[in-house]
């Protein structure tokens, strides 16, 4: 019974052991890693796909040839605008130093005159009032000492006659004449009176009651062009002073003292008071400079984010006759699209903005060289710009895996597309220098600059952009020939390394089926084993019991038989 009861659960066991069971334990195990490698294996096929179509793409190019046509048209506008500014002030360089507007004294007598004063024509000041005195043959103004042991300028004949002119004049009857306290060529000579005043602010002081002194005719002719305390201090070749010779009493040279303090009182204020006009007239001056620059680089900065703004829209527009849904809405939607987008760069545009402000005060400082610097300046930099754009890729640890040849035609694409950028700006002189040649195109337009110059810019860039056009698309066809070749052998292997695992499935299925045969097989062999023996034991049985038949025992076995045969 015990026999019977092992058979019986052996049974149970092979029962549940059916396909679908099977099925999910492999699945749990081995099996469910085949499945998962079959499902990488044809993720990396679609991946390699998507690479094949993204090969040899030309979108990049054409992105550095527009930025350096941009760069080149924002970059002329602020020097065409520095240029400008030079123009509108009076052919000058850009200067806001006190020296450049505030005249001095010391500065006009060195003949360092502040020619940035758009307020006084100091210039003519200056050529007026050394246009009173001798020259030597080398220019120098010739001087000659006086009596006192002081050097002084030698006048031009004729220099103090316009002081003399409609001026008072003393009593015939009375032996008088109308002396200048502070002489004419006094006047003439101090260069701060011609720094400071104007020859009619001059003539009117020489000629004003503070400073006509009407004296005796003998003692005007005596005193000459000499200062007051000159005359009155100094003796003549004889030794004898004014008083000696003309009997001047104590209280008349008193009168002259004072009349001489009080006049040049009144000459040193009329002085002060016009340094100050001097003073504020060049801080004007410098205001009205500063904002002249201003407006130049406002109107630069104006220019450019315009500039910028008919990029985006001209991006919008191309990749709306790109689209396939091309209407007046879409249009519409894509040129509010590239307003949006224009806005919302408006923060990043600050460097654009600072650098074009600086290139405008530049130019206006330096001048036009300073155009030809900054070309420089850009070729350079792109080509920094692509040295290091090219050692950053060979760094990329994402490029790690590429082969040497496609890494280096990819360096090369870098490198072209610089010596494209460069090639512009190159191209782009030449072109102008050419055309410049041509009067026509000599032809200024405002904030622009020359039509040789707009169209050098223009024709610069497109012709370096065919040229790199080229020389990039022969690279890009080298490299997408390689990486299909490469990504065909990789695609070969991948399908290899599918069908390899779809043969583990095979081979898992199989050894499934062979292990079903086997075991169905062993429970078949076991329950005819098993009713061999019931039979033996019921034949004993018949055997023992002399022929005489037991119901319950037949029973018995009846119902075992009928159990084996359940289980076939």
């Amino acid at each position: 019974m015990a026999s019977a009861n092992a058979t019986k659960e052996k049974s149970i066991d092979l029962e549940k052991l059916d396909l679908d069971d099977l099925e999910r334990q492999l699945e749990e195990g081995f099996g469910e890693d085949i499945d998962r490698e079959l499902a990488e294996r044809l993720a990396e096929l679609d991946f390699i796909d998507e690479q094949k179509a993204q090969i040899a793409n030309p979108d990049m190019l054409g992105q550095v040839v527009l930025n350096t046509v941009w760069d080149q048209f924002t970059n002329q506008v602020a020097i065409q605008a520095g240029e400008d500014f030079i123009k509108s002030n009076n052919g000058l360089r850009l200067d806001l130093s006190d020296d450049a507007h505030i005249q001095t004294t010391e500065n006009f007598a060195d003949g360092k005159i502040a020619s940035h004063n758009t307020e006084i024509d100091y210039q003519k000041r200056y050529d007026e009032w050394q246009s009173n005195f001798q020259k030597d043959e080398s220019g120098n103004v010739v001087t000659h000492t006086t009596r006192t042991g002081k050097e002084e300028a030698t006048l031009v004949k004729g220099a103090r006659a316009p002081f003399d002119e409609n001026r008072p004049k003393g009593s015939k009857e009375n032996h008088t004449d109308m002396d200048h306290t502070v002489s004419a060529t006094e006047i003439i000579r101090d260069a701060e009176a011609n720094a400071h005043m104007t020859k009619e602010e001059q003539i009117a002081f020489a000629n004003s009651k503070e400073n006509l002194n009407e004296m005796d005719s003998s003692l005007n002719r005596s005193k000459g062009d000499k200062s007051m305390s000159d005359w009155l201090d100094n003796p003549n070749a004889n030794g004898q002073k004014p008083d000696e010779i003309f009997d001047i009493s104590e209280a008349d040279e008193q009168r002259l003292r004072e009349k001489d303090e009080e006049a040049r009182a009144e000459y040193e204020k009329q002085k002060k008071e016009a340094e100050e006009r001097s003073i504020k007239a060049g801080k004007k001056s410098q205001k009205a400079e500063a904002l002249r620059v201003g407006k130049k680089a406002a109107r630069a900065i104006i220019m450019n984010l315009l500039a910028e703004l008919v990029k985006k829209i001209i991006q919008k527009f191309v990749a709306w006759l790109k689209s396939s849904n091309k209407n007046l809405k879409s249009l519409l939607t894509s040129i509010k699209d590239a307003i949006i987008a224009f806005v919302i760069d408006l923060k990043t545009q600050v460097v654009s903005v600072l650098d074009t402000a600086v290139t405008v005060i530049a130019s206006s400082i330096i001048g036009p060289v300073f155009g030809v610097i900054k070309k420089a300046w850009m070729f350079i930099k792109q080509g920094w710009k692509s040295l290091k754009e090219a050692v950053d890729y060979i760094r990329d640890p994402k490029n790690k895996g590429q082969s040497v040849e496609i890494m280096m035609m990819e360096v090369g694409k870098i490198v072209m597309a610089g010596l494209t950028a460069g090639g512009a700006i190159v191209l782009g002189e030449v072109i102008e220098a050419g055309l410049t040649t041509i009067p026509i195109f000599a032809i200024e337009i405002p904030l622009f600059g020359s039509l040789a110059n707009i169209i050098g810019i223009f024709m610069g860039a497109v012709v370096a952009g065919i040229i790199g056009a080229l020389a990039i698309d022969l690279i890009n066809r080298l490299i997408a020939k390689k990486q299909k070749q490469m990504l065909e052998a990789e695609r070969i292997d991948k399908a290899n390394a599918v069908l390899a695992t779809q043969d583990k499935i095979i081979a898992r299925d199989i050894d499934k089926l062979n292990s079903e045969k086997e075991d169905i097989s062993s429970s078949i062999s076991n329950r005819h084993k098993e009713a061999g023996k019931i039979m033996k034991e019921a034949l004993d049985n018949i055997v023992n019991n002399d022929g005489e038949s037991n119901d319950e025992e037949l029973r018995t076995i009846r119902k075992r038989l009928d159990s084996l045969a359940k289980e076939e």
